[in-house]
Protein backbone atom coordinates (compact mmCIF):
# COMPACT_ATOMS: atom_id res chain seq x y z
CA UNK A 1 0.00 0.00 0.00
CA UNK A 2 1.36 3.40 -0.90
CA UNK A 3 0.67 6.79 0.62
CA UNK A 4 -1.60 7.49 -2.35
CA UNK A 5 -3.94 4.67 -1.29
CA UNK A 6 -4.83 6.26 2.04
CA UNK A 7 -4.60 10.05 2.32
CA UNK A 8 -4.03 9.90 6.07
CA UNK A 9 -3.02 7.26 8.54
CA UNK A 10 -6.07 5.60 10.04
CA UNK A 11 -6.65 3.30 12.98
CA UNK A 12 -8.85 1.07 10.87
CA UNK A 13 -7.70 -2.50 10.13
CA UNK A 14 -6.43 -3.52 6.71
CA UNK A 15 -8.98 -6.33 6.56
CA UNK A 16 -11.59 -3.67 5.77
CA UNK A 17 -9.97 -3.05 2.40
CA UNK A 18 -8.14 -0.03 1.09
CA UNK A 19 -11.15 1.57 -0.61
CA UNK A 20 -13.18 1.65 2.62
CA UNK A 21 -10.26 3.04 4.62
CA UNK A 22 -9.44 5.63 1.96
CA UNK A 23 -13.03 6.81 1.59
CA UNK A 24 -13.55 7.05 5.35
CA UNK A 25 -10.37 9.14 5.61
CA UNK A 26 -11.49 11.38 2.76
CA UNK A 27 -14.69 12.02 4.74
CA UNK A 28 -12.69 12.85 7.88
CA UNK A 29 -12.92 9.53 9.71
CA UNK A 30 -9.49 8.25 10.73
CA UNK A 31 -9.99 7.22 14.38
CA UNK A 32 -12.42 4.92 16.16
CA UNK A 33 -13.55 7.63 18.59
CA UNK A 34 -14.81 9.67 15.61
CA UNK A 35 -17.16 6.84 14.68
CA UNK A 36 -19.08 7.20 17.94
CA UNK A 37 -20.68 10.36 16.53
CA UNK A 38 -22.03 8.76 13.36
CA UNK A 39 -24.52 6.00 12.56
CA UNK A 40 -23.77 2.98 10.37
CA UNK A 41 -26.49 4.20 7.97
CA UNK A 42 -24.59 7.44 7.45
CA UNK A 43 -21.34 5.60 6.74
CA UNK A 44 -23.08 3.26 4.30
CA UNK A 45 -23.86 6.31 2.14
CA UNK A 46 -20.12 6.76 1.52
CA UNK A 47 -18.98 5.15 -1.73
CA UNK A 48 -16.83 2.12 -0.96
CA UNK A 49 -18.15 1.57 2.55
CA UNK A 50 -20.36 -1.50 2.66
CA UNK A 51 -21.86 -3.94 5.14
CA UNK A 52 -18.56 -5.81 5.57
CA UNK A 53 -16.73 -2.62 6.58
CA UNK A 54 -19.52 -1.72 9.00
CA UNK A 55 -19.41 -5.18 10.57
CA UNK A 56 -15.63 -4.96 11.03
CA UNK A 57 -15.89 -1.46 12.48
CA UNK A 58 -18.64 -2.58 14.89
CA UNK A 59 -16.40 -5.43 16.10
CA UNK A 60 -13.43 -3.11 16.53
CA UNK A 61 -15.50 -0.48 18.33
CA UNK A 62 -16.95 -3.10 20.71
CA UNK A 63 -13.44 -4.38 21.48
CA UNK A 64 -12.60 -0.83 22.59
CA UNK A 65 -15.79 -0.39 24.62
CA UNK A 66 -17.23 1.98 22.01
CA UNK A 67 -20.17 1.91 19.61
CA UNK A 68 -21.66 3.83 16.71
CA UNK A 69 -24.09 6.65 17.48
CA UNK A 70 -27.67 5.54 18.00
CA UNK A 71 -29.81 5.87 14.90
Amino acid sequence: MSAADVPQETEFPQRMGKVSRRELALHGYTRFDQLTTVTPATLLKIHGVGPKAIRILEEELAARGLSFAAG
